[in-house]
């Protein structure tokens, strides 16, 4: 038998998880001058959006949509579509990620660095 912290985790702990990835997401953006640190905090927020539209999928007691005899009362199985909708959004990441890290190379290739204070101080220098 689970004592009241644990089932509170179990029911409302991929919740927390999620607001703490998007809440230092944020944050890194923000408070980093980086660019390639901004790059992967952007990549950390796209994860806990996924995370999070991942477990609104989640039904307690069904199983994978796979068609199973015996099991033919739609309940019985989770909602296939956000996992889809999810799978799209990490192609979608790994695509802006691409870009980013393209882009970050020639950020580099011209100024030298992808410090945001150099790139500024060597851009108001041009």
């Amino acid at each position: 038998m689970m004592t009241g912290i644990e089932q509170f985790l179990a029911d409302k702990g991929i919740y927390y998880l999620t607001f703490l990835l998007l809440s230092f997401g944020v944050y890194g953006i923000i408070a980093c001058k980086n660019y390639m640190k901004k790059l992967i905090c952007m990549n950390i927020m796209q994860v806990a959006a996924i995370v999070f539209f991942l477990s609104l999928g989640q039904k307690k007691g069904a199983t994978i949509p796979v068609l199973i005899e015996g099991l033919t009362n739609a309940d019985s199985y989770i909602n296939p579509l956000t996992h889809a909708l999810m799978l799209t959004a990490i192609v979608v990441s790994l695509g802006t990620t691409g870009v980013g890290l393209a882009l970050l190379t020639r950020i580099r290739e011209k100024f030298g660095s992808v410090e945001e204070d150099d790139i500024i101080r060597r851009q108001n220098k041009l």
